[in-house]
């Protein structure tokens, strides 16, 4: 019998460690997104790991080298993006509402994603399955919106998520060397300028 309780116990301990674990990378990677936003993704590792409120073997522990913890946190970036786009279309009050708190999540991703490229052009493979990856996950979020806005009569019916995702991305380029550029503004214009009359 207390065996069997034994094992009970073994049974709930090994998902509450796993779900603890799976929380534990999460923290990490918000907290290296955040600090390669404001410092880039050559940013200290201690700063990461004083944001997260964990030691530095902690996240070398998760994330051997720095190119794996970049690589996490493009991943988890496209994840919360992808997430969001469902359920900011349930909670808005319109579609095009829907879509423009969307773009705004992908323009925070665009900058979080900053220097990535850089940091991974030694490997074109490693770089073009992660380019892959962002374009399979987020480009059916975008028409997703898009369909809904225009089912709603609120945009064109013509409008493709990744001439949209694009556009949206060559108005950031550049913006995080340029203070007196407002990026954010202008694609808040495009999408605005999307609204049927």
């Amino acid at each position: 019998m207390s065996n069997d309780g034994d094992g009970a116990g073994a049974g709930r301990a090994a998902p509450r460690r796993r779900a603890d674990a799976l929380r534990n990378e999460r923290t990490l990677l918000d907290a290296a997104a955040a600090v390669f936003v404001t410092s880039g993704v050559e940013a200290p590792v201690r700063d990461i790991a004083a944001r997260a409120g964990v030691g530095v073997a902690t996240i070398y522990r998760h994330f051997p080298t720095r190119a794996d913890l970049i690589i996490g946190v493009f991943r988890h970036q496209v994840e919360a993006c992808a997430e969001a786009g469902p359920a900011l279309l349930a909670t808005s009050e319109t579609p095009h509402a829907a879509l423009g708190s969307w773009i705004d999540l992908f323009v925070d991703f665009l900058v979080t994603k900053h220097g990535l490229a850089a940091v991974l052009q030694s490997d074109n493979a490693g770089f073009e399955a992660l380019h892959a990856y962002f374009i399979d996950r987020l480009v059916p979020v975008c028409a997703r919106l898009l369909d809904a806005a225009a089912d709603a009569g609120e945009v064109r019916p013509d409008l493709k998520a990744y001439e949209l995702m694009r556009g949206v991305g060559n108005l950031c380029i550049g913006a995080e060397n340029d203070p007196a550029y407002d990026a954010r503004r202008l694609v808040r214009l495009l999408v605005a300028g999307l609204r049927l009359p």
